[in-house]
This record gives C-alpha cells, sequence and structure tokens, in this order.
C-alpha cells in the first residue's frame, strides 16, 4: 500500500548477521529498518522505544535470550511479528511456542528470507486494506444476563454479545465492545474467561478471546497459527492451529 512502511529491529550478537539482514530488508520493498541491537536487554529496550512490526532474533543472546525476548514482545503486542533467525535449529519448537512467523536456520538461503519478507508484506497489505474499509456495524442479540464490568474509567453494565474481542495488550487486559468501545479492565485473561459464556466465547490463544458469533473470517498468518476478522471492530486475533481444530468442530 502506498505510503505504508512495515517496520523492523534486528536483534543479534553477529554483526555480519545483522549486517546481512538489514541489507536484505532494506532492499525489499515496503519495508524499513529501524535499528539494530546487539543482545536482548538491548533488543527489548529498543523495542519499547520503537514498537517495530517486525523482529528479527537470535535464539543465543546476550543477556537476554530471544525466546525470553520474543514473549516480552508478545506480551506487550500479540500482532508483532517475530522472525528467528538462528544457528540453533534444536530451538524451532520453543519459537513457534512464542508463535514465531518464521525460523531461519542459519547459514540460510536469502531467497528464503524474501519469501518471508514477501509473505508478511502481503499478508500485511490485506490487514491494511480491511482495516480501512467500512466496518460493519454488528446487530445485537439480546441475553438475560447484563455483565457488569469495571474499567479504568468506571463501571460499565453490557449485554455480553456487544463483546467482541478481549486481548492482552501492553500487559493489561482490553476488552473491545460493538460502536468501538475499548475498556481497560483489571481482571487477568483467565478471570474474565472464567465469567462468559464458553459456548459464545472463545479462547482461541493466550492472548485472545474471540465472540464466535461476530466471526467474519479468517486467514493464515505464519505456519501454525491464523488471523480471525471480527465483525464491528478494525482489531483482529490470532488463533493457533490447534484452537483452529477446535473451532472447526463447533461449526462442523
Amino acid at each position: 500500500m502506498e505510503g505504508h512502511e512495515i517496520t523492523v529491529l534486528i536483534c543479534d550478537d553477529d554483526p555480519g548477521i545483522r549486517m546481512i539482514l538489514k541489507k536484505r530488508v532494506q532492499r525489499t520493498a515496503g519495508f524499513t529498518v529501524l535499528d539494530e541491537a546487539r543482545d536482548g536487554r538491548e533488543a527489548l529496550e529498543k523495542y519499547e522505544a520503537l514498537r517495530p512490526r517486525v523482529v528479527f532474533l537470535d535464539v543465543d543472546m546476550p543477556l537476554v535470550s530471544g525466546i525470553e525476548c520474543a514473549r516480552e514482545i508478545l506480551d506487550k503486542d500479540p500482532e508483532c511479528k517475530l522472525v528467528f533467525a538462528t544457528g540453533h535449529e534444536e530451538y524451532m519448537g520453543e519459537a513457534f511456542e512464542v508463535y514465531a512467523f518464521d525460523y531461519l536456520v542459519k547459514p540460510f538461503n536469502l531467497e528464503r528470507l524474501d519469501a518471508t519478507l514477501d509473505r508478511i508484506r502481503e499478508m500485511d497489505e490485506k490487514q491494511q486494506a480491511m482495516r480501512q474499509g467500512t466496518v460493519r456495524e454488528a446487530g445485537r442479540r439480546s441475553l438475560t444476563d447484563r455483565l457488569m464490568v469495571k474499567h479504568r474509567e468506571g463501571v460499565i453494565f453490557l449485554d455480553p454479545e456487544e463483546i467482541l474481542l478481549i486481548q492482552r495488550e501492553d500487559r493489561a487486559t482490553v476488552m473491545y465492545t460493538v460502536g468501538d468501545g475499548r475498556y481497560v479492565i483489571p481482571e487477568t485473561m483467565q478471570e474474565i474467561e472464567d465469567k462468559l459464556d464458553k459456548s459464545v466465547f472463545f479462547r482461541c490463544h493466550k492472548s485472545y478471546i474471540i465472540n464466535i458469533h461476530h466471526i467474519r473470517n479468517i486467514t493464515p498468518y505464519g505456519r501454525w497459527t491464523y488471523v480471525i476478522q471480527l465483525d464491528g471492530t478494525r482489531h483482529d486475533a490470532l488463533i493457533t492451529h490447534e484452537n483452529y481444530e477446535e473451532l472447526e468442530k463447533r461449526f462442523s
């Protein structure tokens, strides 16, 4: 999309690898490298300051490991795309447990890196197009019970069907509702999940709970994850492969 750049942070303790990644990313249309980090602590500091949309991580970095960095980053922004570029193939399982978008084993083929960047760009273009489109107003379904939701500004009483999405965001639990409502609530994801009707609300990912009545479509995201678009909100959710299979069973 014209004028839209995908921002990138490159984190590796090997300056040669950082240089290769930086040159390849910079020569790829639609991407901008914001900065580099030499160790895990610097990676987290620069992520916090810059909030890139893509982070390249080595697994074995000084001070804080790439896996730990990934967990910290995803707790702040579950939609950040994480690409591991590492010489340690044995950590692939752990990388995908933290929902890595891809895992490149050094010395990686540059065409393989190009393919990863192309997939990120194509997915980003689709997501941007959907978010810029007209959001349809979701119809309300009346339920007998109303939910009292405490939030930072006070208390609101909601028909549960008005709740579209609950997610972890900047280490807080945030609820999105019909009509662009956004509420930062004190409960953990588990606490709010326990209050909701499990026939309607589905924990699709550790960082997301969705209202299944408002699912619009589901598209692939990386190897083991999918993106769910919901009617009534520009925000979307991630769903793991295992939970996708469980959701399929509900609709079969």
